[in-house]
């Protein structure tokens, strides 16, 4: 008798809780408060958005930075012409098969990317644990060497970035001034905005200090499963660069984790496919908004 009474009570409270409230978990995300993906020309008229796509060429340059000379993959549509010019940096992962894709596809935007390999100039290790403030610097010179390419637009570049690539650009617009004369926007697939070597809870808890100081347009990605403790730093870097007047996007990704623009096919999934497009398009309209054509 008492097990039947313990089966009812349980019955009856799911049925209450049901009652009052929907079946599901809703949920908002900061782009649905505000909007920031709203179409009056689909929303009234039907009109799908159509990017256009350039087949890429890609080479394998190299510049210095001091003694240390830098390789860097190079990527820009076959067609001839001037294109704006996009820095992108690697993460903690570096450049790899799944990684270039990243920059390929930012080139076949129409754009002209360089794209430093920042570890294997200085010969470190894939991965690495602590973080050698001398990759900055190389990131930095990476920038001043893209716009001294002869087939670019104009004499400003956009940084894009993921990982802790998020951070090495950072500390090269802030640190190394790069953000003053040199590049015009700021954009992240889930960053680590926070210095590498610093104690667990600063991970967890704060964003690194120069996110204060980053003045040109931002966008950030990530997805609602991002895996790591890197949320509450991106979430209160972005309310600090809101409260300083200077419009950040984020967008967060339903459905999606760390990764969801590079995982391979046997663990890729339609949400991760879904999007790694809508964010390499947002990515296209941010930078050609912020780059002088």
């Amino acid at each position: 008798m008492k097990k039947v009474l313990i089966v009812f009570t349980v019955i009856f409270s799911i049925q209450y809780a049901f009652a009052g409230h929907e079946p599901w978990v809703k949920t908002e995300y900061p782009q649905d408060k505000e909007k920031l993906w709203w179409d009056d020309d689909w929303w009234e008229r039907g009109k799908l958005d159509r990017p256009t796509t350039y087949e890429v060429k890609m080479e394998i340059i190299t510049y210095n930075n001091g003694a240390a000379e830098i390789p860097a993959y190079l990527f820009r549509p076959v067609k001839p012409g001037k294109y704006l010019p996009v820095l992108f940096q690697h993460g903690r992962r570096g450049l790899d098969d799944l990684t270039l894709l990243a920059p390929k596809r930012l080139a076949a935007r129409g754009f002209v990317v360089l794209a430093p390999d920042v570890w294997s100039g200085r010969f470190f290790d894939r991965y690495p644990m602590s973080h050698d403030y001398i990759s900055d610097s190389d990131v930095a010179k990476g920038i001043d060497a893209l716009l001294e390419l002869p087939d670019i637009l104009g004499n400003k570049a956009c940084a894009v970035s993921h990982t802790r690539g998020g951070y090495m650009t950072l500390k090269a617009l802030v640190t190394h001034k790069r953000q003053e004369k040199k590049v015009s926007c700021y954009v992240s697939f889930y960053p680590h905005w926070q210095d590498p070597n610093k104690p667990e809870p600063m991970q967890v808890y704060q964003y690194a200090p120069e996110i204060n100081d980053l003045e040109v347009p931002v966008l950030v990605f990530f997805g609602e499963h991002e895996q790591y403790q890197r949320l509450r730093p991106i979430m209160e870097g972005i309310e600090s660069l809101k409260q300083k007047g200077r419009n950040p996007q984020l967008i967060i990704y339903p459905g999606v984790g760390r990764g969801f623009d590079f995982r391979p096919q046997h663990v890729r999934t339609f949400a991760d496919d879904l999007a790694a497009k809508d964010a390499i398009r947002r990515t296209e309209l941010f930078i050609r908004s912020h780059l002088k054509q």
